[in-house]
């Protein structure tokens, strides 16, 4: 199945703390990691109906942090991992604050079947079926709560980084149409300016291709 990420897991190398174990970078908890340890089959640019809202209070980032919304007008962009679904349980496991196992199987075939899954009331609780793609379910994991429910609580900066970074990795998008997707979104809309967020999406742009420069000569001068 595709789990889609929609927040800071778009970052490949963020995921993959939730794969192996350990602290991604900036973080402030140590991830546990799958029983499974094996990177997804495929990645893959999502777009999922509805759309991402900011509420909530992030420990890790202040500020606050993105949930999934299908009833939101609307795209949300999403990378999609392409995983068991023991693996996804346990990613859900691990951003619900929980060591892994601790979702049974039977809750992520009720969520495939019926489209949810409400496992409790707090952050990350909720699985959604988000759709299908080459024959597999998109999952993904919210709050049980819908963005009228709640107050919008506008990112921290480095939050927003990490979402551009995200965005131009798994969808090769320019830091101005990633101001235009953020700064629609409810908790950014009207707490940031566009002019802003398209700062701080350049900066994020710049350094991922930066990253991608050096690893690429990195693979040259070894393969020479």
């Amino acid at each position: 199945m595709w789990y889609a990420a929609y927040g800071s897991n778009m970052h490949a190398a963020r995921f993959r703390f939730y794969l192996t174990g350990g602290t991604p970078p900036g973080g402030l908890r140590a991830c546990p990691g799958c029983r499974d340890t094996r990177p997804p089959r495929r990645t893959a640019p999502l777009l999922l109906p509805g759309g991402i809202h900011f509420a909530w209070e992030s420990v890790t980032w202040t500020g606050g942090i993105a949930f999934y919304d299908p009833t939101l007008p609307g795209v949300a962009a999403a990378r999609g991992y392409l995983v068991t679904g023991r693996q996804f349980l346990d990613i859900a496991t691990q951003e619900m604050h929980r060591p892994p196992p601790g979702i049974g199987p039977e809750r992520l075939a009720e969520a495939v079947a019926t489209g949810r899954a409400v496992l409790g009331d707090g952050r990350y609780e909720t699985l959604v079926r988000a759709g299908t793609r080459a024959g597999f379910p998109v999952l993904t994991f919210t709050a049980p709560w819908s963005a009228a429910d709640v107050t919008p609580n506008p990112p921290a900066p480095r939050y927003l980084a990490m979402l551009a970074g995200g965005l131009h990795e798994a969808h090769r998008w320019n830091a101005a149409r990633i101001a235009d997707y953020l700064t629609s979104r409810p908790g950014v809309a009207g707490h940031w300016s566009r002019a802003r967020v398209a700062r701080i999406a350049a900066r994020a742009v710049r350094a991922e291709e930066s990253r991608f420069s050096r690893f690429a000569r990195f693979r040259h001068e070894t393969a020479a």
